[in-house]
């Protein structure tokens, strides 16, 4: 039996996040250049996303780009913006005929013009597809989407068109990045690092977390088989004891 078929297909994670690392060291083992790394990392993001759109998974997170990158040398950052520039044309016309959509989250003004171009022209072609959500993390770190939702809210407390009591769990979510994508249930982290990175944090209070050796460059659908098939042999939950009845917490309001 091949790692697709041991898969059951009513116990899928509705959405799956991954820490794509890996690229710098793949790249140097090879004698090459960083961005080598990242050039190979895109065979990886293409088969991860017909891997999930062949199971039936409905929503992937790749983070791509934190905020903490801009601290990067210059060159790499701008050779960097050049290759998102290139996968966002070369990868959207497969995307949108495969009924995949596109979406964004992060500090996105702080992208170069042609990359926020770019990423519009894809947003919008893929915008009416439904068979798989890919969301891509762009200049995204967790701290920075906590103090962003939290000074949206402080302004409509200023503009008195919430008041403080109002304020709750629910509304909270409503004001981060991801409030139209639930919650991850499997986050996948390559290159061995055990570490989240400052990624999704608030999102990933019940996530199953699974770390691999692999490389991103060398990550292909069957890792992406071996993680789902470890995230089925795990009993979640959310606090509760065995015997108690678990409601997921990955219902959209």
């Amino acid at each position: 039996m091949d790692l697709k078929e041991r898969i059951d297909k009513e116990k899928l994670p509705m959405h799956v996040a991954l820490i794509m690392d890996g690229n710098g060291r793949w790249a140097r083992q090879r004698g090459k250049e960083r961005i080598f790394g990242h050039e190979n990392g895109i065979e990886a993001v293409r088969d991860t996303v017909k891997a999930a759109a062949d199971l039936g998974v409905q929503y992937l997170t790749f983070f791509a780009f934190s905020t903490e990158n801009w601290c990067r040398p210059h060159k790499e950052v701008e050779t960097l913006m050049d290759l998102l520039v290139r996968a966002i044309g070369n990868e959207t016309p497969e995307l949108n005929e495969n009924g995949v959509r596109l979406q964004a989250i992060g500090d996105l003004e702080s992208l170069p013009e042609v990359c926020r171009e770019k990423l519009r022209e894809a947003l919008e072609l893929t915008a009416n597809n439904n068979k798989l959500i890919v969301t891509v993390a762009l200049s995204y770190s967790a701290r920075w989407e906590v103090v962003n939702a939290v000074q949206k809210i402080a302004r409509k407390i200023a503009e008195r068109t919430i008041n403080p009591d109002e304020v709750d769990e629910e509304l909270f979510v409503n004001h981060l990045e991801t409030a139209n994508i639930p919650d991850p249930d499997l986050l996948i982290r390559t290159s061995g690092e055990l570490r989240l990175s400052n990624f999704l944090l608030w999102q990933m209070a019940y996530t199953e977390l699974y770390f691999t050796p692999v490389f991103w460059p060398d990550f292909r659908r069957k890792h992406f088989y071996q993680a789902i098939i470890d995230y089925q042999r795990r009993e979640r939950r959310f606090g509760k004891v065995n015997n108690q009845p678990v409601i997921s917490k990955n219902i959209l309001k």
